[in-house]
């Protein structure tokens, strides 16, 4: 069997990855937190910090912010854009504890009203789960006593949502990210899919290497 030399870097990488997943990140600090996702030129909520934090100079009004947020996600279908969305979301909405709360429940409604099946109700489901994992995390780094998803199980509605799409890369990606503690087996496969997908999938494979870059060497 002849490899070409596409072929050779792909099983190279796939097994770098995937060894790394099963470690931990590269970097330091919750993964869905502290390390910004590349969404190309998408649009997402405003954003001007060059770090993942907020510089305390931003204008932006966070009384928009749940409108605004599922304005950007029902817009856009790339999961990506919604894991950067979200992300930027749960850190402004770390300044406000009401807010954080009336965009969790919007989105569980959101998800709610999506019905049981198809694309789009996996989807919702995605990003409600998606962003009560991501309030977890937030959590850990703000000290806060205060956690808006306190007794509600995000990755459960994760793991429905990839029930419901079948074959999705990125949010497999979004998967693997949320159980680098564990489940252990679960994770490990939502990394090999999410390696798999990326050969088809350049958007993925850059986020792969940027929250990985070890394994870019």
């Amino acid at each position: 069997m002849k490899f070409t030399t596409l072929s050779l870097f792909w099983i190279v990488i796939s097994l770098v990855f995937a060894a790394l997943f099963l470690c931990s990140t590269a970097h330091a600090g919750p993964p869905l937190v502290c390390h910004p996702f590349d969404i190309g030129n998408a649009k997402s909520l405003p954003w001007t910090s060059e770090g993942w934090n907020l510089t305390g100079k931003e204008t932006y009004d966070t009384k928009n912010l749940a409108a605004d947020t599922i304005a950007i996600l029902d817009a856009d279908s790339t999961v990506l854009v919604h894991m950067e969305t979200l992300r930027r979301a749960a850190v402004y909405a770390g300044t406000n504890s009401i807010v954080a709360k009336q965009l969790l429940l919007k989105l569980i409604a959101r998800a709610n009203a999506a019905g049981e099946s198809g694309t789009v109700a996996a989807r919702a489901k995605f990003d409600a789960g998606y962003l009560a994992e991501t309030y977890k995390q937030y959590r850990w780094i703000s000290k806060s006593d205060t956690n808006p998803a306190q007794g509600f199980d995000g990755y459960a509605l994760v793991k429905q949502a990839l029930q419901q799409t079948g074959d999705n890369p990125q949010m497999e990606f979004a998967a693997a990210l949320i159980t680098l503690n564990g489940p252990a087996v679960e994770h490990q496969e939502y990394a090999q899919k999410a390696v798999a997908g990326a050969k088809s999938d350049a958007l993925l494979a850059r986020n792969l290497f940027s929250h990985f870059p070890r394994g870019a060497r």
